[in-house]
């Protein structure tokens, strides 16, 4: 990855792996849940999950992401993060605990409370974990971090949710599976990096600690707010069981999502950190990750998009086909995600800690108005708004992350044409698949038939073509898969002697 250096890719193939096994794990777990409870019982899992991600935010106020921005850490760093992570873990699984009742009935959803109160307990629980996974990342340690997270939502839902739930516990079982893998997160990061546990309240660099802390407590809220906006608004302007169908839908389109973000944005946190007076690799880095989305990714969700419908057939059943329309919406605008992900990182490289948060408020307000006006008009009308506001997200902070690093939208237009005449290609060759099997009315027919016409037309096009994703996406490409070199090393034709190499992506962090 040009700008980030040997180890910064190796960081991200671990990160790449892991989050493909729990995309897996997390994907198989979630049909068989969702087939087994329903969406109504979803619904009501989704609104303690709206709640203790808010909660969350409260229990960690950012202590333990100072350790992975300091250029250097002492003990006292660790101990001052680990002890007012405690103390603010405890204060908020006390504060949610007793607010039950009153976020239940805002709601108006009685049977939520139980949830709510028993999922306080993770706040504590990760405000705990924390540190350790910090430490974890600042030392690009992605493979352990990665087995951390596959071992522990393996044990949570693999091992007491799905089996609670096919014995009949409803949401109980998805309260479980939560608060087993976090008691198995905290624990296993803990014993793969340990470190020092005594209280400390003060010390010399404190208040720096608490400054980051307050940026990144300020940010998180902002971007609670525009993440769950629209589950809060249509849980308690619509029913339990409209939200039930939104989450599974948004939760299904954000999955291929979190597995780039989810291998991307730590490493390039973690290792742009290190970059921070060195704009102009950190720069062509950013630069070459958002041609790739462009270039490979956006023509990825097309594709998923158009198969929306067919997916939730085929994974979820008949009674959740009301999610179709609803994921095909939200799959179009995950791009848009990926781009506002991989951008605020460079915020935080750059020393514009708090823009990220000042520059969503107008948003979170456009966002509120949106969904007051237009979400009673059903799950359509609320998709299409929380559709907008990722897009005015990624436009926003994309925008300001391209003036910090002093780069043009203007030479990325290339590589966005690149995109669409590949979305094009892709969206016609699915239309073609799907209907040459129309008559036969099965979803899974339909997948395989539409999939293998796209695969086969994109596939043909670049062993004829490979100049079609131009330079940057080949870079990429290569970096992570050298086999591919001889192949696409005609995409730039001022490297016909040899593979594509950037002299910079060969240095080392």
């Amino acid at each position: 990855m040009s700008g980030l250096g040997q180890s910064g890719v190796t960081a991200v193939k671990w990160s790449a792996v892991s989050t493909l096994a729990r995309f897996v794990l997390q994907l198989v777990a979630q049909i068989i849940l969702a087939r087994t409870l329903g969406p109504e019982i979803f619904g009501i899992f989704a609104i303690g999950m709206v709640v203790l991600t808010f909660a969350t935010f409260f229990s960690g106020f950012g202590f333990s992401w100072s350790l992975l921005q300091r250029p250097t850490l002492c003990d006292e760093d660790v101990r001052f993060a680990w002890t007012w992570q405690l103390v603010v873990g405890l204060i908020t699984m006390l504060g949610v605990y007793l607010l039950a009742p009153a976020l239940s009935a805002y709601f108006r959803e009685p049977r939520a409370q139980s949830v709510i109160e028993w999922l306080s307990i993770a706040c504590l629980l990760s405000a705990a974990a924390a540190p350790s996974t910090y430490l974890l990342q600042r030392d690009l340690n992605f493979r352990a971090g990665g087995l951390i997270q596959v071992g522990s939502y393996m044990a949570g839902y693999v091992t007491v949710g799905v089996p609670m739930a096919i014995l009949g516990w409803g949401a109980t079982s998805l309260v479980a599976a939560w608060l087993v893998q976090a008691a198995v997160a905290l624990v296993a990061s803990y014993v793969v990096k340990p470190h020092a546990v005594r209280p400390l309240f003060w010390y010399a660099d404190a208040a720096s600690a608490v400054g980051t802390g307050r940026a990144v407590f300020l940010t998180n809220i902002v971007n609670w707010m525009l993440n769950n906006l629209d589950r809060v608004m249509i849980g308690r302007l619509l029913n339990a069981q409209a939200l039930g169908l939104y989450n599974v839908a948004y939760n299904l389109a954000a999955m291929p999502n979190n597995l780039l973000l989810g291998a991307l944005q730590p490493a390039f946190l973690a290792a742009g950190a290190r970059l921070q007076g060195e704009l102009d690799r950190l720069g062509r880095a950013y630069f070459q990750m958002l041609a790739t989305i462009f270039v490979l990714v956006f023509p990825v969700f097309v594709f998923l998009a158009l198969e929306s419908n067919d997916l939730v057939h085929l994974l979820y059943g008949s009674k959740w086909s009301d999610a179709g329309s609803v994921l095909c919406i939200l799959f179009l605008i995950m791009p848009a995600y990926v781009i506002w992900g991989l951008s605020t990182p460079v915020l935080w490289n750059t020393g514009r800690k708090y823009y990220e948060s000042v520059l969503q408020l107008p948003i979170l307000a456009i966002g509120a108005l949106g969904f007051y006006f237009f979400a009673h008009q059903g799950l359509q009308a609320a998709a299409t708004v929380a559709a907008l506001v990722l897009v005015l997200r990624a436009v926003v902070v994309g925008t300001t992350a391209f003036r910090a690093l002093k780069l043009s939208w203007i030479e990325l237009l290339p590589d966005v044409g690149r995109g669409m005449i590949l979305s094009a290609l892709c969206a016609i060759s699915v239309k073609a698949g799907q209907a040459a099997v129309s008559d036969y009315e099965m979803p899974l027919l339909s997948l395989a038939a539409s999939t293998l016409t796209a695969l086969g037309v994109l596939t043909l096009l670049l062993v004829i073509r490979p100049q079609i994703l131009g330079v940057q996406s080949a870079t990429m490409v290569i970096r992570f898969f050298p086999g591919m070199a001889q192949l696409l090393s005609r995409a730039n034709p001022s490297t016909q002697r040899g593979p594509i190499t950037n002299p910079v992506s060969e240095q080392r962090l």
